[in-house]
């Protein structure tokens, strides 16, 4: 309940019953193992966003490199999808640095794993992308190379309804 203080179950209902493309890419976040819990409420827009809130990086969703583009530049050994193509898939954004920090604060989440977050263009660019983690209770912001995959990196995933 401490993720979703002061937002009535009613009206997150009634959202998603009027949505239900927005209920199967939950399902999705649900099946590769985020443990999607709705945290926050647009005042401007009235939109509700979920966020993955499982311990860890999706189970289902890691070992997976940055993107589609980093995916064709690996010559050997490569994953067999990009957190930004499964993301599209499953109809979701890749969490943010901003969405991860928030996060953070509902819970202590990627102790044992990391995620991949949403790039900026210029690092993307150079061939780099981002993550993060949280250790020694902080939150760190890292960079590696967009090719690069690990079976402990994954991606969370954010949805707007």
């Amino acid at each position: 309940m401490n993720r979703h203080t002061g937002l009535e179950w009613a009206n997150v209902q009634a959202k998603l019953e009027a949505m239900p493309q927005k209920l199967w890419s939950l399902d999705e976040m649900e099946t590769t193992g985020g443990e999607p819990d709705v945290v926050a409420r647009d005042e401007n827009t009235g939109e509700y966003f979920f966020y993955d809130c499982a311990a860890e990086s999706p189970k289902g969703r890691r070992s997976v490199c940055y993107d589609h583009a980093a995916l064709e530049s690996r010559k050997e050994y490569k994953p067999e999808n990009s957190a930004v193509g499964m993301a599209a898939e499953m109809g979701i954004e890749i969490l943010t640095e901003e969405q991860y920090r928030e996060l953070q604060t509902l819970g202590k989440f990627d102790l044992k794993t990391s995620s991949w977050v949403q790039t900026p263009a210029n690092i993307r660019k150079l061939g780099g992308a981002v993550f993060c983690d949280r250790r020694y209770d902080t939150v760190f912001f890292y960079h590696n190379g967009a090719e690069s995959y690990y079976a402990a990196r994954g991606f969370r995933g954010s949805l707007r309804v």
